[in-house]
């Protein structure tokens, strides 16, 4: 086959792809899969014919479960020595990123066929008929594979499904991350990035080779100077001592807000454990900043360091990462071996080598030697990255990101053991303490173990009460914390002053009467709050997670430093330092600017315009189109992963909520180039482009085209018949929004009932939504017939006030309870989506013990929403997660409800 598409998007003068080959194995045909790290990861599936490789692009990976179909679009084709192909291809080439062999090996039909030629023949059949059946046989993947042209997906969409046999899995296999060429993960190939493998061998992608001393000396450059450093000459000159031992790490002040300082670097600051390492003839210890060891709790790293052949001392945090490389302080709080994720531990400092004392060296030269001795070759153990960057710009990113804060560490600090330094700081994205847990509350109509921990800090010795905290616990988390707090009970409060435990708050205007259990001061946990009241009290404070590596008595009210004070200590100092603050705001970063009529932003590389930005869109709450741009820019962490992947229906609202409206499904011709669209045709025959949520410019794109309101499918483009969740829409009539409370209620205790976990929002205008996990297990038709069963059990309880009826004449001002949503192509509002309602209302996931009376459609709205997510966070992310067994509860509601 022609390989001039190929060619066509290349520039070989560029990029080391191969431009051509063939195979010398008369025998098999080979098969290849690239893991591709470009603009965004996917992984190329490319199968040999015709002299070429047939290439499909794989979002997600292979899948060794056979209820999952992975989505493959198939590309070009490409010559058959790009199998072999890993490196990078160059920033602005077509496809530029980095690139990795996955898997390798060799494919056959299903079919017991002889010969690679008539093998070929007849999958090259099967290739026109749009159904691919084969077996491999590679490094990672085994069995029985199909690729299965699909309807509705465009031309070039497929569907890549593992068959059920003996190699099916539930397993992930794609966290099999590294080469079955050069055993690196795509990570350590942009680490190489002057080297490609070509030839069956790794190679420089530069004629000239480094010599000898290049390589052992790395130089690094100290931020605003030319020098180079020698680690060598600087070990050299390091005074001798034995290795220190009991060592307290330096910690950091905690200082108001960022800012620009070229004597400054800036690094992430991770949501885990400090952790120090000292490794010396073979010995290892592992420890916590208080000298508590980390050796069996942290096995895997410490087992890890057993390996090292150096004497060090290390300094760094432990912790694990999302799938977005950002740290969970909750995942590492409930680690207990690897099957709840893999630890990795960053490492930012060195005190002492191999017989020399660092830690009287500026920071510079320590960073510069721990980058030259530090092993890398297991991405358990990394090196913590040093970002001499605009800190106003860092802190920024950081926040998009969802990272916990950023530090600033000045260039030439020493080290100084146990002492916070002025010389370090920190900046918090999201406020954060540590809190000693002096007791619980639980009331009396609650299941749980506890209702909420009563938390306090020390001041001048004694311990005072700082509020209460409620969210941010599993049912599985309360259990456990409630074994250790029986061994510490005791009869009076541990605080200063008996605290009102029964204050109301301000998502809790009503609170239930609790009763008190009080605890000896000693378990140590950490909270977020939005802020701290004038009586001393956290705001909307959240659960975090337990921490064991405090201790109780050192658990005192941190405060924020003002960072002019401290910069412009440092600047007298150095009077040459140019410190440049941050605007002082403690709000979100906003979008755009409360002035111009007409801004443009780049958001994710794409230029988008915004126009009449003072127009009023809700005429009641004086809310402006600006107001909704920098709402949407705001919660877009919150709302992406509702609209990912999935398409959109438009409902345009360009003259505001009272004006007139419309919806738009097709952007065919009309969305930008960039977007992602998904094709698609209906039942009758109608073809259509939808817009398909990928990040922060689709969702602004979309807002502004007057969209008020997301409405996204309930399934993903990936698998568009299977729905991530099934959903029972609670749609009022005449009927009070405590009485939709109360239907609400009735539909978790059917579900609580059969053991099927709900999610509950406000639909932000007259009704509730209740979401249920599918984990696109099922079909729309299943996920439809499960609904109807549970409003059919709804119904028989409440039957005076609700119906089961389509049309509204039928059900006499009942309130229906809505199972027909959950059909292809249907869409509601999804959640922290804005409204085009009087009180400018988001539909708001709730807990389920907010839902009770009293509670009103217009307490969250476009004025609270950004606060309240701050402290609660996402309540709704069970939604995508693991999804029920549909068998199972329909057994438990045919044995429960007859």
């Amino acid at each position: 086959m022609s390989l001039k598409k190929y060619v066509a998007k290349r520039d070989f003068s560029k990029t080391t792809e191969p431009k051509s080959g063939k195979s010398s194995d008369r025998n098999k045909l080979h098969f290849v899969i690239q893991k591709h790290d470009a603009s965004r990861l996917h992984y190329d599936f490319r199968l040999e014919m015709e002299g070429v490789l047939k290439s499909w692009a794989v979002s997600k990976g292979p899948s060794t479960d056979p209820k999952t179909k992975r989505l493959a679009m198939m590309v070009e084709d490409h010559p058959y020595d790009y199998k072999d192909f890993e490196g990078i291809i160059p920033e602005g080439e077509y496809g530029g990123g980095t690139v990795i062999v996955w898997d390798e090996g060799t494919y056959e039909p299903i079919e017991a066929i002889k010969g690679k030629k008539a093998q070929e023949k007849h999958l090259l059949g099967q290739l026109k008929d749009g159904s691919l059946k084969i077996r491999l046989n590679g490094e990672k993947l085994h069995g029985e594979f199909a690729l299965v042209k699909t309807h509705g997906m465009g031309e070039n969409g497929w569907l890549l499904i593992k068959h059920k046999d003996y190699y099916a899995s539930t397993k992930d296999i794609t966290k099999e991350d590294k080469s079955v060429l050069s055993g690196k993960t795509i990570e350590k190939m942009e680490k190489t990035s002057d080297k490609v493998w070509k030839e069956g061998k790794e190679q420089d992608l530069k004629t000239e080779k480094k010599s000898p001393k290049q390589i052992v000396t790395k130089e690094i450059k100290p931020v605003g100077d030319d020098v180079t450093i020698d680690v060598k000459a600087i070990l050299k000159k390091a005074p001798k001592t034995a290795m220190p031992k009991g060592i307290k790490p330096m910690l950091a002040t905690l200082v108001d807000e960022p800012f620009d300082d070229n004597n400054w670097q800036y690094e992430v600051k991770w949501d885990g454990y400090r952790a120090l390492a000292s490794i010396n003839k073979g010995k290892v210890d592992l420890f916590s900043r208080n000298n508590k060891s980390f050796n069996e709790k942290f096995y895997p790293i410490y087992d890890l360091l057993l390996d090292w052949k150096i004497n060090a001392v290390f300094d760094g945090e432990i912790l694990v990462l999302n799938s977005k490389g950002v740290s969970n302080f909750g995942s590492l709080q409930n680690w207990r071996s690897e099957a709840d994720g893999e630890l990795v531990f960053y490492v930012f400092d060195i005190l002492w080598y191999d017989g020399k004392n660092l830690m009287e060296l500026p920071l510079y030269q320590r960073q510069a030697i721990l980058n030259d001795v530090l092993p890398t070759d297991d991405d358990r153990v990394r090196l913590g990255k040093v970002f001499k960057a605009n800190g106003v710009d860092f802190f920024s990113a950081a926040e998009r990101m969802g990272l916990e804060g950023i530090i600033a560490k000045k260039t030439d600090s020493i080290y100084a053991t146990d002492r916070r330094s002025k010389e370090w700081l920190k900046i918090k994205v999201h406020k954060r303490q540590e809190v000693v847990i002096a007791g619980f509350t639980k009331n009396a109509d609650t299941s749980k173990s506890f209702s909420s921990l009563l938390l306090g800090v020390y001041e001048k010795g004694k311990l005072k009460y700082v509020g209460k905290v409620g969210t941010g616990f599993s049912d599985k988390l309360q259990k456990t914390m409630m074994e250790q707090f029986k061994l510490i009970i005791i009869d009076k409060s541990p605080f200063e002053s008996m605290p009102d435990v029964n204050k109301p708050s301000r998502f809790r205007p009503n609170p239930p009467n609790a009763k008190a259990t009080w605890l000896k001061p000693e378990l140590v946990c950490e909270v977020a709050f939005a802020e701290v009241t004038d009586d001393g009290v956290f705001r909307h404070p959240s659960f975090q997670g337990m921490r064991e590596d405090k201790k109780a008595r050192e658990v005192v009210r941190e405060m924020e430093m003002p960072t002019e004070k401290i910069v412009d200590n440092t600047k007298e100092e150095n009077p040459h330092a140019q410190a440049i603050k941050a605007p002082k705001s403690k709000e979100p970063k906003t979008l755009l600017n409360p002035k111009d009529e007409t801004q443009v932003r780049k958001i994710k590389g794409h230029e988008l315009k915004f126009t009449n930005l003072s127009k009023v869109y809700w005429p009641e709450d004086k809310v402006t189109k600006r107001e909704m741009f920098n709402y949407y820019y705001q919660v877009a962490e919150y709302i992406l992963p509702y609209l990912k992947d999935r398409p959109q229906s438009l409902n345009r609202f360009p003259g505001g909520i009272h004006g007139p409206s419309f919806y738009q499904k097709d952007v065919k011709g009309k969305a930008p180039d960039w977007a992602e669209t998904f094709p698609y045709e209906n039942g009758e025959g109608e073809k259509k482009e939808y817009l398909v949520g990928t990040d922060e410019a689709s969702l602004l794109w979309m807002a502004s085209l007057g969209c008020i309101e997301m409405n996204p499918w309930f399934s993903r483009v990936q698998s568009p018949d299977n729905p991530d969740y099934c959903v029972i829409d609670l749609d009022p009539d005449k009927h009070t929004f405590d009485q939709v409370v109360e239907a609400a209620l009735e539909t978790k205790k059917v579900l609580d009932a059969i053991n099927v976990p709900s999610y509950c929002k406000t639909s932000g205008s007259t009704g509730m939504h209740i979401y249920i996990p599918l984990n696109a297990k099922y079909s729309y038709e299943q996920s439809q017939m499960f609904a109807k069963i549970v409003v059919n059990l709804v119904h028989n309880q409440i039957p005076e006030y609700t119906s089961l009826e389509r049309m509204i004449a039928a059900r006499k001002g009942k309130m229906y309870l809505d199972f027909l949503q959950n059909r292809p192509g249907a869409t509601i509002a999804g959640p922290y989506s804005l409204r085009p309602k009087i009180g400018a209302t988001v539909s708001m996931p709730l807990h389920w013990d907010e839902v009770k009376p009293g509670l009103k459609m217009k307490d969250f709205n476009v004025f609270n929403a950004i606060d309240r997510l701050k402290v609660e966070g996402d309540l709704f992310k069970g939604v995508l997660g693991k999804g029920i067994d549909l068998i199972k509860a329909i057994d438990k509601a045919k044995s429960v409800f007859g």
